[in-house]
């Protein structure tokens, strides 16, 4: 699990996966701060994919490189403290760029519910699936 928590850290740019009724909506997104297997981001207020997750908090994302790949799912948490909200503006110089202050920004938190590490690089590939919710974690071949 450290290897895909690890992988994350290092690969901040993943793509979120929210909905709107029934139609899926795919975004790219920065991880602004991860506290082991808690994932920070920050957005706008206006944009539809913040009344997209208060409508449906389930959300699914996945970051990629090379032949590496690692997919998380969970429901979205909006009760971000404020020192970490003034922590995530201050060490991101896009959102300075973007807003005067921090407060003008809404914020969410993703708690990993499940976790995919899928690693093509090996015959036959490495295939590992987290279950942080019940702390099982199990290995399949997908070759």
């Amino acid at each position: 699990m450290e290897r895909a928590l690890q992988f994350l850290h290092n690969h901040k740019d993943v793509a979120l996966a929210t909905s709107e009724g029934n139609i899926p909506k795919l975004r790219i997104f920065q991880i602004m701060k991860q506290e082991g297997n808690v994932l920070y981001f920050a957005t706008s207020e206006q944009k539809a994919v913040w009344r997209e997750l208060r409508k449906n908090p389930n959300v699914e994302l996945i970051a990629y490189e090379g032949n590496i790949s690692v997919r998380c799912s969970g429901l979205v948490n909006f009760n971000v403290e404020d020192d970490t909200k003034r922590w995530i503006y201050e060490h991101n110089d896009v959102l300075q760029r973007l807003y005067s202050s921090y407060d003008q920004m809404v914020y969410f938190c993703l708690p990993i519910a499940e976790m995919d590490y899928y690693d093509l690089q090996p015959t036959p590939p490495e295939f590992l699936h987290f279950d942080l919710m019940v702390g099982e974690v199990s290995e399949e071949d997908k070759s």
